[in-house]
C-alpha cells in the first residue's frame, strides 16, 4: 500500500509539475496548390505547434517527404529562414491505409535537459532544462506550411491533418473584441490567437528556441491569458515551475511577485497564496539594499543580470551604473505588492516591513535618481543619461509624484516606440493610465516598423519576439510575450480592469481614441463582463456584469457635455478633468450615455 501510494503521489507531482494539461488537435488544410511537378504546397492558415499526420489511399507505397515551414519565400516554403524562424523535413514510406505521424527529428536546441552535475556559467547561472512535450506525441514543431514531395497521386484534404497542441481547457469563446477600425480587430486577432497557440507546452515558455519558462515572458503571458481565456491553472504552473526553475536577470525575479499578486487580484484565492508567500520573499532582493533603500548592483550584475529592456539594441541607450533606475524600480513595485500580499495572510510584522522599506527606498529614489531641472529620471546614480526606460517604469509602477507626473508622461511620450515588445506592455500600461491614451492608440498602430501594425501587416500569425528581423536576427517567430494587446484592449479600450481581489468590484474607465464604435466580451472568475460603446456625438455605454460584480464607471467627457443619463433619467456623477465619474457603483446591466 505504502509503495502504491508514493507511486500514486509521483504521479500526481509529475502531472503537477508538466503544467496545465495539453492535447493534440486536429486540423484540416486551408488550401492544397500544386507549387511544382509532383510537389504540394499545403497551407493551414495559421502557424500551430504540432505536427502532420497522413492518411494515404489504399495501396500506397510512396516515399513522401515533408517539408515543414513558418515562412514562405517565392511562394515556397523558406529552406533557408533566418534566425530560428522554422523549417524541418521529414520523410516516410506509406504503407497501404495505415495513418502515420510525419515529423522531424529532435532539435537539441529546444530539448536540451541539464545533465547531473553541470557547473554555473561565470556568472553563477545554469540555464534550465527545456519544457518536454509528451513522448507519445512524437516530435512537435511551429509551422503553417507543408510541402508534400513525391505523394504518387492526387493528394487531398482528407489525406492529412495537422495535429495541432493547445490546452485543452481553451474556449475560442471565452473573450472577444471588436470595434470600428480593422486594423485593431486584425491586431486582437493576432494577439488572442498568439496565447492560444503558446499554450502548447502546458506552462509558459520562450517561444521554440529554448522552451523554457521566463519570468518577466509568463507573467506578460499570465496578463493576456486572464483576457482571453478562463484558465488560471497554466499560470499557476509556470510559476512554481520558475521557483524550481529561475533563470537570470535581476528585474525577472520581481516578476515572480507580479504573477502571485496578479493571482490575488483575478481570484481572490489566499489558500494558493499561503503556501507559496515564504519562497516568494526569496525574490525580493533585500541582499541588495545599501543603507539608503536603493538596491546595488555588482559589475557582475552589471555585465549579465540587470537587463533594463532585451534585446540590449531596444535600450534606447541607457547607461548602466551600479544604482540602476529600472532595476530600483522593479525593487520598490516587488515590495509595494508584497506588503499587499503579507497584509492578505496577516503576517503584520512582514508588511509593516516591507511598507517602510519601500516609503525610505522611493525617498531615496526620488532624492537621487530625480533630476527636478528637467523633470525626468536619470538612469542611474552617477549618469545624468535619461532614457525612456528610467522613466517609464516608475511611470507605470505608480512612482512619479503627482506634481512631477505631466513632465515625465510627456518625456515618455515624446520617445515613442524606445523599447521593445516586452518594455511596451509597461510604457502603453502608463500612457493610458496618465493621460495619454492617444499616444498609447497611435503606438499600438503606428507605421514603421516598430508597432502591431507592422505585424499584421507581415502575415505573422503568432506575435514575434521582437518588433522586426533587424531588430534580433534570431527572433522567433512565435513569442507570447509580443502579444500585449491582447490584454490592453480589454483593459483600456473597453475600460474592463480589476479593481479588488477576485473581482468583487471592477472600473470601467473606456480609453476610445480615434474609435468610433468597440465592443468585446471579457472573461472573470464571476462569469464574462460584456461591452460595448459608441464614441460619436455624445458617448454612450452598455455593459452587463455577472453576478457579485460591481463597478465603477469614469466615461470620456466632451468639453461640452453637462452629464451622465441613463435613458431620460440623470446619473449622478462628478466631472473629473476628462471623465464624469458616476457617484454610485453598477451591477447587472446598464446603458448609459454623456451628454
Amino acid at each position: 500500500m505504502k509503495t502504491l501510494l508514493c507511486t500514486l503521489l509521483a504521479a500526481v507531482l509529475l502531472c503537477a509539475a508538466r503544467g496545465a494539461p495539453v492535447h493534440l488537435v486536429d486540423e484540416a488544410p486551408v488550401t492544397l496548390t500544386t507549387v511544382a511537378p509532383g510537389v504540394v504546397l499545403v497551407d493551414f492558415g495559421r502557424v500551430a505547434f504540432g505536427n502532420l499526420r497522413l492518411t494515404p489511399p489504399a495501396g500506397a507505397t510512396a516515399s513522401v517527404t515533408a517539408h515543414f515551414g513558418e515562412a514562405l519565400a517565392a511562394g515556397r516554403i523558406h529552406r533557408k529562414p533566418p534566425g530560428t524562424v522554422r523549417y524541418a523535413s521529414a520523410t516516410v514510406t506509406l504503407a497501404g491505409q495505415k495513418p502515420l505521424v510525419v515529423a522531424p527529428a529532435p532539435d537539441a536546441r529546444n530539448t536540451r535537459q541539464v545533465p547531473p552535475g553541470e557547473k554555473p556559467d561565470q556568472f553563477g547561472h545554469v540555464t534550465p532544462s527545456a519544457v518536454l512535450t509528451p513522448a507519445a506525441w512524437g516530435v512537435v514543431l511551429p509551422f503553417r506550411w507543408v510541402e508534400i514531395e513525391g505523394w504518387g497521386g492526387e493528394l487531398l484534404p482528407a489525406h492529412l491533418r495537422r495535429q495541432s497542441a493547445f490546452a485543452t481547457t481553451w474556449d475560442d469563446s471565452a473573450a472577444s473584441f471588436r470595434s470600428s477600425d480593422p486594423l485593431y480587430n486584425r491586431i486582437w486577432d493576432l494577439c488572442r490567437y498568439s496565447i492560444k497557440a503558446t499554450t502548447f507546452a502546458g506552462v509558459y515558455v520562450d517561444g521554440d528556441r529554448e522552451r523554457i519558462p521566463y519570468e518577466a515572458d509568463a507573467y506578460l503571458n499570465q496578463l493576456s491569458h486572464y483576457t482571453t481565456d478562463r484558465d488560471i491553472q497554466m499560470a499557476r504552473d509556470t510559476y512554481d515551475h520558475l521557483m524550481a526553475n529561475a533563470t537570470w536577470p535581476t528585474e525577472w525575479a520581481t516578476h515572480l511577485i507580479f504573477m502571485v499578486h496578479a493571482d490575488w487580484m483575478h481570484t481572490g484565492d489566499a489558500a494558493w497564496l499561503a503556501p507559496r508567500y515564504a519562497a516568494l520573499k526569496t525574490k525580493l532582493l533585500l541582499e541588495r539594499a545599501r543603507a539608503d533603500g536603493l538596491i546595488t548592483s555588482t559589475p557582475a550584475q552589471i555585465k549579465k543580470g540587470d537587463l533594463v529592456d532585451w534585446p540590449v539594441t531596444e535600450r534606447d541607450g541607457f547607461v548602466f551604473t551600479p544604482v540602476n533606475t529600472v532595476a530600483n524600480a522593479f525593487y520598490l513595485r516587488g515590495l509595494a505588492l508584497m506588503a499587499d500580499l503579507a497584509r492578505v495572510l496577516q503576517h503584520d510584522a512582514d508588511a509593516k516591513d516591507y511598507a517602510a522599506r519601500e516609503r525610505t527606498a522611493r525617498a531615496a529614489f526620488q532624492a537621487k535618481l530625480f533630476d527636478p531641472a528637467r523633470g525626468v529620471y536619470r538612469d542611474g546614480e552617477g549618469t545624468e543619461h535619461a532614457s525612456q526606460h528610467a522613466n517609464l517604469f516608475p511611470l507605470a509602477f505608480g512612482l512619479v509624484p503627482e506634481a512631477a507626473r505631466p513632465r515625465v508622461t510627456a518625456f515618455v511620450a515624446s520617445r515613442g516606440m524606445a523599447c521593445s515588445v516586452y518594455a511596451a506592455q509597461y510604457l502603453l500600461e502608463a500612457l493610458f493610465a496618465h493621460g495619454a491614451a492617444d499616444t498609447a492608440h497611435a503606438l499600438i498602430v503606428a507605421p514603421g516598423d516598430r508597432s502591431w501594425k507592422h505585424m499584421v501587416e507581415s502575415g505573422t500569425t503568432i506575435t514575434w519576439e521582437a518588433w522586426d528581423q533587424k531588430y534580433k536576427p534570431n527572433q522567433d517567430w512565435n513569442h507570447a510575450w509580443g502579444a500585449a494587446p491582447a490584454n490592453l484592449f480589454p483593459n483600456y479600450v473597453l475600460g474592463v480592469r480589476v479593481l479588488t481581489p477576485g473581482w468583487s468590484q471592477a472600473t470601467l474607465r473606456p480609453h476610445p481614441g480615434k474609435l468610433a464604435e468597440a465592443d468585446g466580451k471579457v472573461p472573470t472568475p464571476r462569469g464574462p463582463v460584456l461591452v460595448s460603446w459608441k464614441n460619436a456625438a455624445t458617448f454612450r455605454l452598455d455593459v452587463t456584469l455577472p453576478t457579485g460584480l460591481t463597478a465603477r464607471v469614469e466615461l470620456p467627457a466632451a468639453p461640452s457635455s453637462r452629464g451622465v443619463f441613463s435613458g431620460e433619467k440623470a446619473v449622478a456623477a462628478q466631472r473629473t478633468g476628462g471623465r464624469w465619474i458616476l457617484e454610485q457603483p453598477i451591477t447587472g446591466t446598464a446603458s448609459l450615455e454623456v451628454r
